[in-house]
């Protein structure tokens, strides 16, 4: 089993800047990538970022150019830097990582809010 502990969410305004970072452990041998993805009120639950064990980058259109997702395997951590807030960015993030042994497991955390406020 992978567990995943998301923090760093909380309240800014427009325009600031958040880092989320995501901590994972458990059996990392399968993990294939990992990423953040977020839900709104009365949304459906969406990919915002990706990052695969090649390093592979995937971004959701609205946040390219202001989200960077990275991660460090020494620290067995991946983060999400957000850039440039805006209010529409308001949402539950969720750390994900992905398992491919035979067929694909997905792993979740808990999820951090994330309000983006004047």
């Amino acid at each position: 089993q992978v567990q995943l502990v998301e923090s760093g969410g909380g309240l800014v305004q427009p325009g600031q800047s958040l880092r989320l970072s995501c901590t994972y452990s458990g059996r990392l041998f399968n993990i294939r990538a990992w990423g953040w993805y977020r839900q709104a009120p009365g949304k459906e639950r969406e990919l915002v970022a990706r990052i695969t064990r090649d390093d592979s980058l995937t971004y959701l259109d609205s946040v390219r150019g202001r989200f960077t997702i990275s991660k460090d395997s020494a620290k067995n951590t991946v983060y999400l830097q957000m850039n440039s807030l805006k209010p529409e960015d308001t949402a539950v993030y969720y750390c994900n990582a992905m398992e491919v042994l035979h067929s694909v497991v997905d792993y979740w955390g808990q999820g951090t809010q994330v309000t983006v406020s004047s």
